[in-house]
């Protein structure tokens, strides 16, 4: 016989069975009517090039992404194609060598991965309510402002304050580093530290005031800033919110009414009252989170948060100079930390996008230099028309503003001692030549905190322009 043999009556065109023979006269393969299911293919005949082009358009969408014939031979064997099926349909001697023909076949096609969830997306109602929330016992200074004079005792409040904010920085910084391990270590961190604090700071405001009556007004702020640093730590700001209710009512009054002596002390005394209580039911619910077992609990060594309180201390220097000049443009500088802390969150989103995007580290150099200066000057223009309001100095108060975000940029990926040296540098010689030789003092400000904002500047990029980081 020279031609295939029937098996069904209505000719080969309806064939679902056949043998061919080997036949010298014609070494292309017949084609196969559309509705054969098996042919045996003998050697010599080569391979069935109709039937690998219709399974390379079946499987274009998934030998497309494949970066080596190996990986189509993988996804045949598991599509269950049996050697006999390669052999006899696709004319190939084995699944290698189909999985070669269809690679070459299909063009090389790399989509680009799923998009996923930004793990840095900023919780937005969170950074506005931690803004508000920094500026927001200032009230208390304003209902109890005709009871005490300001410049008699204000030397006093400034030192318990500036002490309290280089020991919040690093107790904070310590209390994150416990976090790791669970809440009941860092509530355990928080109850012996924030105490201490809050004694440090009415001792060191004593001493500046000779121990007078002022001195009870340093330790209410002290036990103040101590319990909201413990709620603000723990991620209490509405429970914090609310004991500050007192304050928010009784300065919103002022405008229309006089509330009087005992209105005006008795509401930020309440206030005071509740923000512990809300301390202290934070710790006890801290309290009773699962232990850590095993090396998790060890305490990290103090040496550790160290930097972190000395930028605390340059930082209050700092802020403290420029409100000597524009207190209402430190008011709202405060204010500003919300977003400050906004945009640190866009700045890790928008440098694990600009990873993806890059293809070499100097692209991602690049990129990162991008984010960076984006970033630092949507946080600058947001301060700018604040400084043309109040009647700020603009230099001073935007450089000032540049440093402290710059200096926080670098603490959030854990980088402590750079920022807290150029700060404590920048601080010591601004604080230096305001108070011994006035009259450069509206120059010296802003001059330093220029150099220190090109040093954190040029420090980030160095430290976070690394993908390591960022991985």
């Amino acid at each position: 016989m020279s031609g295939p043999m029937a098996l069904e009556p209505g000719g080969t065109e309806q064939d679902t069975l056949a043998l061919r023979l080997a036949d010298t006269r014609r070494r292309v393969p017949r084609r196969l009517p559309a509705d054969a299911t098996l042919t045996l293919r003998l050697p010599g005949f080569g391979p069935n090039e109709e039937e690998v082009s219709r399974l390379a358009a079946e499987l274009a969408d998934r030998v497309g992404p494949a970066v080596h014939p190996y990986e189509v031979a993988a996804l045949l064997e598991a599509d269950g194609l049996s050697a006999d099926m390669i052999r006899q349909r696709y004319g190939h001697p084995n699944i290698f060598s189909l999985a070669a023909a269809l690679y070459e076949r299909v063009p090389r096609v790399f989509p680009e991965p799923a998009a996923t969830p930004d793990p840095w997306r900023p919780d937005h109602v969170r950074c506005l309510l931690r803004g508000v929330l920094f500026a927001l016992p200032g009230l208390a200074y304003l209902l109890t402002a005709p009871l005490w004079h300001p410049g008699r005792h204000a030397a006093a409040l400034i030192v318990a304050g500036v002490i309290s904010w280089a020991w919040g920085q690093a107790l904070g910084h310590r209390a994150y580093l416990r976090m790791v391990a669970g809440q009941r270590e860092a509530g355990r961190t928080l109850l012996v530290g924030a105490p201490a604090g809050a004694a440090a700071a009415t001792a060191g405001a004593a001493l500046a005031a000779w121990g007078g009556a002022v001195t009870w007004a340093a330790a209410a702020q002290s036990l103040y800033l101590a319990a909201a640093g413990v709620l603000l730590v723990l991620g209490r700001e509405r429970l914090l919110l609310a004991a500050l209710t007192p304050l928010i009512a009784g300065a919103a009054v002022l405008p229309w009414w006089e509330p009087g002596p005992l209105l005006r002390t008795g509401l930020p005394a309440l206030a005071l009252a509740a923000t512990l209580a809300a301390a202290g039911r934070a710790l006890r619910a801290a309290h009773t989170a699962p232990a850590a077992a095993g090396e998790a609990g060890a305490r990290p060594p103090l040496r550790r948060s160290l930097p972190y309180g000395l930028f605390g201390l340059a930082a209050a220097v700092l802020v403290l100079l420029e409100g000597r000049q524009a207190p209402y443009a430190v008011i709202a500088l405060t204010v500003s930390m919300g977003p400050a802390e906004w945009l640190l969150y866009r700045f890790r989103g928008l440098s694990v996008t600009a990873l993806g995007a890059a293809a070499t580290p100097l692209g991602f150099l690049l990129r990162s230099a991008g984010v960076l200066g984006l970033c630092l000057f949507s946080y600058v223009l947001l301060l700018l028309p604040v400084a043309l309001l109040t009647g700020a100095a603009p230099a001073a108060l935007l450089l000032l503003a540049a440093t402290l975000w710059s200096a926080l940029l670098l603490q959030a990926f854990g980088v402590g001692w750079p920022p807290a040296v150029v700060c404590l540098t920048a601080a010591a010689v601004a604080g230096l030549v305001t108070f011994l030789a006035p009259i450069r003092g509206p120059l010296i400000l802003p001059l330093c905190c220029g150099a220190a904002a090109l040093c954190l500047a040029g420090c980030a990029l160095w430290v976070l322009g690394r993908p390591a980081r960022h991985a």
